[in-house]
């Protein structure tokens, strides 16, 4: 998964793009660690649901508002897949871990002369640290001393 994630990151910065091909396979991966390993589709496939449901939303109601693009599809489906991975529960973590950074990012004055910033590579961040979160236990990551 981290590794989809960087290959994803990279592209977004890059090229502004999100790969199909590569979001949903971060997706169907997502969905089979839930179902083999975690006996937990049902709220994978919520995550994904949702968290492709909102972004795109919110990406309608932007350019409906604002008369241009904000958040590209790209982003729900990579949001659905941190949904797949990291189940429904996790959706908000991605989003406030990404959303932080991203807006600490904008202050930088090398990101912002572009003016347009990929925001692929923070949820991307995002589902990575609340992945980890999640199964810290399982990594062998002591959550206290």
């Amino acid at each position: 998964m981290a590794g989809l994630l960087l290959i994803l990151s990279i592209i977004d910065l890059k090229t502004f793009r999100l790969p199909n091909l590569l979001t949903i396979l971060l997706t169907v991966t997502g969905l089979l660690q839930a179902h083999f390993i975690l006996d937990q589709l049902k709220e994978s496939i919520l995550g994904a649901a949702i968290g492709f449901t909102i972004f795109v939303a919110i990406e309608i109601l932007f350019k409906k508002i604002r008369g241009k693009d904000g958040l590209g599809r790209g982003d729900a489906k990579l949001l659905a897949g941190g949904g797949a991975w990291c189940g429904l529960y996790g959706l908000p973590f991605i989003v406030l871990i990404a959303s932080g950074m991203g807006l600490i990012g904008a202050l930088f004055p090398s990101i912002r002369e572009n003016e347009r910033i990929p925001f692929g590579p923070f949820l991307a961040l995002g589902i990575l640290i609340v992945w980890i979160a999640l199964n810290a236990t399982q990594l062998g990551i002591p959550l206290r001393q």
